[in-house]
């Protein structure tokens, strides 16, 4: 089967600051924005955050889930044990690299007709886990046609 199409990618850079350790900033608008300024319609969006002590997200935005799941990560990952990490470095922060190690840096979503492929109640967060105010840099690819 041929295909007559041209891939396009076009990426979008955003800046977010956070706060503190656990910080949730919901970043849904800026990703929609930045589809809606791009020329795709259809393809993949990849949220990507620079970094290993945040994460990128999609979860139900809402402050009993957020509490939830900052609750079962610090069991995961608790601030009283001891880390070889923070052994090595005394930087204090091997949680957050363990924490978010396990999430991950990106998010792929699924764009159709313009629009991106969230659930109802789902939105694209970025999740700060440093133990310290951060200036993220998030990388938005949009690849399609």
């Amino acid at each position: 089967m041929k295909v007559d199409s041209t891939v396009v990618v076009q990426t979008v850079r955003l800046d977010i600051s956070t706060r503190c350790e656990n910080d949730v900033v919901d970043i849904t608008e800026e990703v929609r924005n930045a589809v809606s300024s791009s020329s795709i319609n259809s393809g993949l969006v990849c949220v990507f955050v620079s970094g290993s002590t945040a994460t990128i997200t999609a979860i139900e935005f809402e402050a009993g889930l957020i509490k939830d799941f900052v609750t079962t990560l610090s069991r995961i990952a608790p601030a009283d044990i001891t880390y070889e990490h923070d052994k090595r470095w005394q930087d204090g922060n091997g949680r957050s690299h363990v924490k978010a190690s396990l999430i991950g840096p990106d998010l792929v979503v699924p764009l159709s007709n313009g629009k991106l492929e969230l659930g109802t109640w789902q939105r694209i967060v970025l999740v700060e886990f440093d133990i310290r105010p951060r200036r993220r840099s998030i990388v938005i690819q949009i690849v399609g046609e």
